[in-house]
């Protein structure tokens, strides 16, 4: 799977290539807000999960497409998501966290406004490296990782520096299941929803 995801990166990187367009290319970093991402749990084990901010950093590649005046800016971005959850192990509820690491490859379609703004939107493939509890008695978490969504939003640079807000909706949820919990499997829905904000600098 995540050599698929690399061959997008690579493909849209080739196409700009292919059209001669003007090339751009930097690293970027910021903070995530996710919406409450568990959802639809088997059983009453989990309760009350509460946002909690994250984090990203990675690439991104912005090339002109020519004559309709729009460019592609395809993005490699390693995301860290948490939230606060209730855990209910029959005998007393307890706060723990719910951490996930994913690769983000957005493919974004943009349009520069007024020299230094830029609107855009596109599709988000997404790949779950990794998710894990706070607690050590809930483990094997195993997730199928890969889904998609959509991303929409704006910003400003000013030299080499940008910064901009982007919302993003998942398409579908991606099915959690944690191993034997009192006797029996538990599934839960990761449904990533969130606000971005990030900073960029070209290269």
């Amino acid at each position: 799977m995540i050599k698929k995801i690399l061959l997008i990166f690579c493909l849209a990187f080739g196409f700009g290539q292919t059209v001669n367009a003007q090339i751009a290319f930097g690293i970027k970093g910021g903070l995530n807000y996710n919406s409450n991402s568990i959802k639809e749990v088997s059983s009453d084990v989990f309760d009350g999960a509460k946002s909690k901010t994250g984090y990203h950093a990675g690439i991104w590649l912005r090339f002109k497409i020519p004559v309709i005046g729009f460019y592609l800016r395809p993005e490699l971005v390693y995301t860290n998501l948490a939230n606060e959850v209730s855990y209910n192990n029959s005998i007393a509820k307890t706060l723990t966290t719910y951490s996930f690491q994913k690769i983000d490859i957005p493919v974004l379609f943009g349009k520069k406004i007024f020299g230094i703004g830029n609107l855009y939107a596109g599709p988000s493939f997404q790949y779950i490296l990794d998710s894990d509890f706070g607690l050590s008695e809930i483990t094997d978490v195993k997730t199928d990782g890969f889904t998609a969504g959509i991303q929409f939003g704006g910003g400003i640079e000013l030299g080499k520096l940008g910064i901009d807000i982007r919302w993003e909706r998942a398409f579908s949820g991606v099915k959690s299941t944690l191993s034997k919990i009192a006797g029996n499997d538990i599934s839960f829905d990761t449904r990533v929803n969130q606000v971005i904000v990030g900073l960029s600098y070209k290269l």
